[in-house]
């Protein structure tokens, strides 16, 4: 990955979806046990009564802040305090996380190389079609990082695709979906820092990823020569492309996606605990998931 001398130390662990830290964030690390670790067993059967019979599971992240990241040898992020919560609640205190990069999430957790994965991962019909979702834990928002002063002009991707600006996106991502069916001229990247980087570098003329991230890569790296524009929900042939994220598991493990969601649905629809355990990592009541939204809905692609 490509690091530029002007980009600050704190943006190591930046990685887009395949999308904290300070003195809250580490007290819920060491609270909560989560540590870098190896693979998981590939062996089938019961993953809900594996875990719950050894206390710990194992769980595939991706790298990127504020969701998921690495921290001081440890991982960190909302999408672990989440998850870890309703975890702990299923008597799963232990957490081992495997790092790695997004395209290798789905392809890992079928595999066997771990039990879960928890990377705030968009739920989309054709990833339905490969695993099973939880119910939704954090609703997705748009932004754009662009060179400082916003040259072009751009507040959304309509404007990019009608400036004909080239755009960086995270390889998999939402946004390289939203770029192709504009017709947009995309630069993939494999981590966020590669897509600061791009426009640092003037490679591209903006960044598209989530909002929370890269609000997030900005207030950590104020003196960065980059803007990013407000957060926006952009718009396909007229239709909002309203996003919800969820934690990820094999299709199989029906007992583990059931106990789980009986867990982490009164947490994400419980706006003061949800802001409890998410907003050290800069996530608000912005990114609650909508109570009505279901996981199948969004599989369906029924969603407005």
């Amino acid at each position: 990955m490509s690091r530029q001398s002007l980009i600050t130390p704190l943006t190591q662990g930046f990685s887009r979806r395949g999308f904290l830290a300070g003195a809250a964030g580490v007290g819920l690390v060491a609270a909560t046990g989560f540590t870098l670790a190896g693979c998981g067993s590939s062996d089938s059967g019961n993953t809900l009564q594996k875990a719950q019979d050894a206390g710990k599971i194992t769980v595939g992240y991706a790298g990127e802040r504020p969701h998921s990241f690495k921290e001081d040898g440890t991982l960190t992020g909302a999408a672990i305090a989440i998850d870890s919560a309703a975890y702990k609640e299923l008597g799963i205190d232990e957490v081992e996380g495997v790092l790695v990069d997004w395209g290798g999430l789905i392809p890992g957790l079928k595999a066997g190389r771990f039990d879960a994965v928890s990377a705030d991962m968009s739920i989309l019909p054709e990833r339905c079609k490969e695993v099973a979702f939880s119910t939704p834990t954090f609703r997705y928002t748009t932004a754009l990082m662009t060179p400082p002063g916003n040259p072009m002009g751009l507040m959304n991707l309509d404007d990019a695709a009608a400036k004909g600006a080239s755009v960086a996106v995270m390889a998999g991502a939402l946004e390289s979906g939203y770029c192709d069916k504009l017709g947009i001229d995309k630069t993939s990247v494999d981590t966020a820092q590669d897509g600061m980087d791009a426009v640092t570098a003037g490679r591209v003329d903006a960044f598209a990823l989530t909002g929370v991230s890269l609000h997030y890569m900005k207030k950590q790296q104020p003196d960065a020569p980059v803007d990013v524009t407000p957060s926006f929900v952009q718009v396909i042939d007229g239709v909002p492309q309203i996003s919800g994220g969820a934690a990820t598991f094999r299709q199989g493990d029906t007992e583990l996606v059931d106990a789980f969601n009986e867990k982490v649905r009164p947490i994400v629809t419980d706006k003061e605990r949800y802001l409890s355990l998410v907003s050290d990592f800069g996530f608000s009541e912005a990114e609650m998931p909508d109570p009505d939204w279901t996981t199948q809905a969004f599989c369906d692609g029924k969603l407005p």
